[in-house]
């Protein structure tokens, strides 16, 4: 293989192996917390974290190398032609068909890895996932009893503890009170001054309960009540298994077919899904070779846009790709196109495109000249030296450096060496700040493409309209800033420390006697503004813009507008006054609209032993507004003294005025915490666990909203360091570093997260615990880095 082969070759697959990356980070990162959760909630093992990691990836390569491949061509091929490489390569004889040759054998190796992964490894790994969620649902649950709280979760039970003292070994509570929901018009009541708590690991919890009481009523005889007390009884409680587990996507079940069941399939009912997913395991493994078809001609003629020319046409041709094959596989699951048009459509659109690109480009065509026109008009994002500081090789561009430098620090002299700003700083935060706008606005782009093809199918399915769709997209980006925003900060950090650092720049600070501390105080300047820019755009803008888009994509999705009460939620405590006994609210039925229970019973408490002392019932209650109160209907009321009843009393209307709680108390609403801002989340929070509703996921949410804003601070702290210390590998090495620092990050703070929402961490601390960590690595690696 020639020297030029090798040298084309290796500038086109760096690029292809960075956008693999990139494109599959991308793509992985939306299901990393969901992946993080059932892992976490059904105590796996480090293994089988990994396990999900690597089975989740062949479903993602399937996409993503044909995009690598492009993106390798076409922004290998545009750096080449930037800096008028092409130009002398085509001068000395080499015509369009080298470069093609060259590209060929990227784009046949990105087919043959992709084959292997459609036809083999991806197969395998969803039937992994498959087996994975089968155990999972057959797994204990993993959770932590948290105090007043009102846990469903078990079999045909309801628990509530007061509280809770936690440790090694057993678990013991006080005020335990449970309710059998075998038949959930009568529960029957247990309650108990303190428990013992074990779980050995089984399918059940054993207990030991301690002075307490049983109260059962008689199905269709009002008159009989039963209560046996206790001094000490043990009553195992069964825990439900996970259900509803979905590691990979909802249709996992097809993909894990082997080739030749495939085949079989095809023959059968629903033939036409089968024959579909047929096509597209050799489909989008061929689009590696038309996709580099389009991409040599078009990377070729991008002189003067270089690489960002290059990121444009990557978006562009891959928005325009996928739109078509997303489109065409939609309507073929529809019937409403032949299979094999639907899924090859695109890759044939594709190679007819290339082909004439690359004719014109052979025959010197208009078309080619028009593209190499509008590349003059995309900016260039370099971070050359300046003009005074380039020369014919490090030496003459670090003597043009300190003679940019050095007068400036002689006028200034007398002036403090730590003056803020410089010239320097704004040099500084001119290149950071073009880096940071341009990944941030790739990032976004790239997000926006794939969410619009995730939808392609709804929006054919369910006839939406393409307003509707931009209008949803529009309110999706402003979350999209938020959660790219620090990733930014890290790439844009890496990338220009790391030049600065290959062009001998930071050489030349150094020895003008700038420290690399003192260096480094714009970047965290600016990673502390905008820090508080997310904290107040978090604040005052994107919950509202986050209600809108999951609005709209709620009528993409055909689905109803979503409810926002809790209709699962039956059990609620009361809201007691000074002196007033505990209360418990338990009902079949609650109308909002019209203030009406059906099937309501209160049971009332003493709080010192928690011992029940009396007990309503009401066939209906309704809310009495002139009155203030609640009018009961149709039921009974019971006193309780010990293991008596002092006295029983039917009735067919009454009013109970002690029960003060108002119709908008029962009313708590099912928001989601980005839709809310950190005060609305407080106080929502503050009003579910008077209700005995589980906070902790919100708890760990809201905390949340505190600590991720300063992850970009985090990462302009980790980013300055690893940039250092890459010496002269450039932007690429320094996006791979970011992506792997990104991740890293992402999956430790996935992790918190989650052990946070099962109350296995302190909310707080599962909300802090990353930018902690991560924090101290970023400071110490910056206080060991010479400077």
């Amino acid at each position: 293989m020639r020297i030029l082969t090798r040298y084309i070759l290796g500038e086109i697959l760096s690029h292809t192996f960075i956008g693999c990356a990139l494109f599959t980070f991308i793509l992985f990162m939306p299901n990393l917390p969901h992946i993080l959760e059932v892992v976490v909630r059904n105590s796996s093992t480090l293994t089988d974290v990994l396990e999900v990691f690597l089975f989740t990836l062949p479903n993602l390569l399937k996409v993503t190398i044909p995009m690598s491949v492009l993106v390798g061509v076409l922004l290998g091929l545009s750096r080449m032609a930037s800096d008028s490489e092409i130009i002398a390569m085509r001068a000395s004889g080499l015509g369009i068909g080298y470069f093609v040759r060259v590209s060929a054998i990227v784009a046949v190796g990105g087919t043959l890895l992709g084959l292997a992964n459609t036809l083999y490894l991806a197969p395998r790994s969803n039937q992994a996932i498959l087996k994975m969620e089968q155990s999972l649902e057959s797994s204990q649950a993993s959770y932590e009893i948290q105090p007043r709280v009102f846990y469903e979760d078990f079999k045909n039970f309801v628990l509530y503890v007061q509280n809770v003292h936690s440790g090694a070994g057993p678990s013991n509570w006080d005020q335990v009170f449970m309710a059998d929901v075998s038949d959930p018009a009568n529960p029957i009541i247990t309650t108990a001054a303190t428990a013992t708590v074990v779980n050995d690991g089984s399918q059940e919890l054993m207990m030991r309960l301690r002075e307490g009481a049983r109260h059962e009523t008689v199905p269709g005889e009002p008159t009989q009540y039963n209560i046996s007390t206790f001094v000490t009884t043990d009553m195992p409680l069964a825990l439900s298994q996970t259900s509803d587990v979905h590691l990979g996507r909802m249709d996992t079940a097809i993909y894990a077919l082997p080739l030749p069941a495939l085949l079989d399939r095809i023959h059968g009912p629903d033939s036409q899904r089968f024959l579909v997913e047929l096509h597209n395991r050799f489909a989008f493994p061929a689009a590696c070779i038309v996709l580099m078809l389009v991409g040599v001609p078009l990377g070729a003629v991008s002189r003067r846009g270089g690489r960002s020319s290059g990121w444009v046409f990557t978006i562009l041709l891959v928005f325009v790709y996928y739109f078509l094959s997303s489109t065409g596989i939609a309507l073929g699951r529809q019937g409403k196109l032949p299979v094999f048009l639907a899924v090859w459509s695109a890759n044939i659109l594709f190679a007819a495109a290339g082909s004439l690109l690359l004719w014109q480009m052979a025959t010197g065509g208009r078309l080619l000249a028009a593209i190499s026109g509008l590349t003059t008009h995309f900016p260039r994002f370099s971070l050359k030296p300046r003009d005074g500081m380039s020369g014919s090789g490090n030496g003459s561009a670090l003597g043009g450096l300190l003679d940019h430098f050095q007068p400036r620090a002689t006028a200034a002299r007398a002036r403090s060496r730590h003056a803020f700003p410089r010239i320097l700083d704004e040099y500084v935060v001119r290149e950071f700040v073009n880096m940071f706008l341009l990944v941030l606005s790739a990032f976004v782009l790239l997000m926006i493409v794939f969410t619009f093809f995730d939808l392609v199918g709804d929006i054919i399915r369910n006839h939406i309209s393409l307003v509707t769709v931009g209008d949803y997209l529009v309110n999706l980006t402003p979350s999209m800033l938020y959660q790219i925003a620090p990733l930014a900060v890290l790439i844009a950090a890496l990338v220009v420390f790391g030049v600065l650092n290959r062009n001998s720049e930071i050489v030349a600070m150094k020895a003008t006697g700038i420290s690399l501390y003192r260096l480094v105080i714009p970047i965290v300047s600016i990673a502390f503004i905008l820090a508080i820019s997310l904290f107040l755009f978090d604040q005052f803008y994107l919950p509202q813009a986050n209600r809108r888009q999951e609005a709209l994509r709620n009528v993409i999705k055909g689905r109803p507008p979503q409810t926002y009460l809790h209709p699962e939620q039956k059990w609620i405590f009361g809201q007691p006054r000074p002196g007033e006994p505990a209360r418990i609210f338990y009902y079949q039925f609650f109308d909002p609209v019209r203030s009406e229970f059906a099937n309501l019973s209160v049971f009332e408490f003493d709080p010192q032993t928690f011992a029940l002392t009396r007990r309503i019932f009401a066939g209906r209650a309704v809310w009495d507004e002139a009155a203030g109160s609640w009018k009961f209907e149709n039921g009974w009321v019971r006193e309780i003294s010990g293991a008596n009843v002092s006295d029983y009393r039917p009735y067919v209307s009454t009013v109970f005025a002690e029960v003060h709680e108002p119709p908008d108390y029962f009313e708590k609403e099912d928001l989601q915490s980005q839709e809310m801002n950190f005060a609305q989340l407080d106080h929502y929070v503050r009003d579910l666990q008077q209700g005995g509703f589980d906070t902790m996921r919100l708890r760990v949410a809201l905390w949340h909203k505190m600590a991720y804003p300063l992850v970009a601070v985090v990462m302009a702290m980790l980013a300055i360091p690893f940039a250092l210390s890459m010496g002269r590998r450039g932007s690429l090495s320094g996006i791979a570093v970011a992506i792997g620092v990104a991740l890293a990050f992402w999956v430790v703070d996935g992790l918190f997260g989650a052990m946070g929402d099962v109350n296995y961490l302190p909310a707080a601390m599962a909300a802090w615990s990353s930018d902690i960590l991560f924090g101290l690595v970023g400071g110490y690696l910056l206080l060991r880095t010479p400077t």
